[in-house]
């Protein structure tokens, strides 16, 4: 089959799974390489597609539909992984925001929705090219999270407790 009815037919797995497929399985279903899934899959994503390289492989990033604000305590030196710990699951971490007793909601849009995302912003904040927000608060900060279900966002609650970033409120 030639390059375009493959990438047709990878992206139709994609869209189709609800869970990451895995290179060597792509490559398995479709005959080729997992070197050549690898390549269509950037053919793909230069063509607008989003989708997402995950530890248990790809899966296509379906817009949020569901929303929900947790509040987080960190080091710096674990941002990348609550980032990480996000995305991995499904999530998509749409903001970051802080309540300040003088200056009120202070809150900057983030749309993290891949572990790349969360690899480029935490460099950015390692190398010093700025601070967290969550420093004028004592490390207290929420984020707004989008997923495809309720479903997804109480396993991202439940992996952010399980690290021992998420704070416990009173709903």
């Amino acid at each position: 089959m030639n390059g375009e009815v493959r990438r047709q037919r990878l992206l139709k797995l994609l869209v189709e799974s609800d869970t990451p497929l895995s290179g060597a399985y792509l490559a398995s279903r479709l005959e080729v390489s997992r070197q050549v899934i690898v390549q269509d899959i950037a053919v793909l994503r230069a063509g607008g597609h989003q989708i997402l390289s995950t530890v248990k492989g790809y899966i296509v990033q379906k817009d949020a539909q569901v929303k929900r604000v947790v509040k987080v305590s960190h080091t710096d030196r674990q941002l990348r992984d609550e980032l990480e710990t996000i995305v991995d699951l499904g999530g998509v971490v749409l903001d970051v925001f802080v309540r300040h007793k003088v200056y009120g909601k202070i809150q900057a849009d983030l749309n993290i929705r891949s572990r790349r995302d969360a690899e480029g912003f935490a460099g950015r904040i390692e190398s010093g090219a700025s601070q967290p927000l969550k420093h004028i608060t004592s490390d207290f900060h929420y984020h707004t999270i989008g997923a495809d279900s309720e479903q997804t966002l109480d396993l991202i609650e439940k992996a952010l407790f399980e690290r021992g970033y998420l704070v416990l409120t009173d709903k």
